[in-house]
């Protein structure tokens, strides 16, 4: 399974002309199933510049594939020892959220589609498999 990361929704929301945007287009064009984080629903929406854009941002949430923790303790334990276990080897992951996401992705076997570094350190003591650019 693809699991879309918000640093790629960001950019495919806006238009912009990323690689990683270009990706999640063509996933959505050949019909390539893939999920949606909850928790990057969450990001979405905090980041909307007005009501309309809210709006528009949960209109188009609402049609997607999300993807929620089958036990959402285990998972908060272990995105928490993911960050630990990177802090612990002088690795700095700048968002505990990333590491949440990560855990999810390792725990649905998928394949992480993003556009942010910190996924790229969590590779580094994760056997995190990624797509990016």
């Amino acid at each position: 399974m693809i699991v879309v990361d918000t640093s790629v929704l960001v950019d495919f929301l806006k238009g912009r002309n990323t690689a990683s945007a270009r990706r999640l287009e063509r996933l959505e064009f050949e019909g390539t199933p893939f999920a949606l984080p909850a928790i990057c629903c969450q990001e979405l929406l905090q980041g909307a510049k007005d009501d309309r854009e809210w709006s528009l941002i949960l209109e188009n949430l609402g049609t997607q594939k999300l993807l929620f923790p089958q036990d959402p303790w285990f998972t908060h334990v272990a995105a928490a020892r993911i960050f630990f276990d990177c802090r612990r080897k002088g690795v700095t992951v700048r968002s505990s959220v990333d590491c949440y996401i990560a855990q999810l992705v390792l725990e649905n076997d998928g394949i992480l589609l993003h556009d942010d570094d910190d996924f790229d350190r969590i590779r580094k003591i994760r056997p995190l498999r990624t797509l990016r650019k």
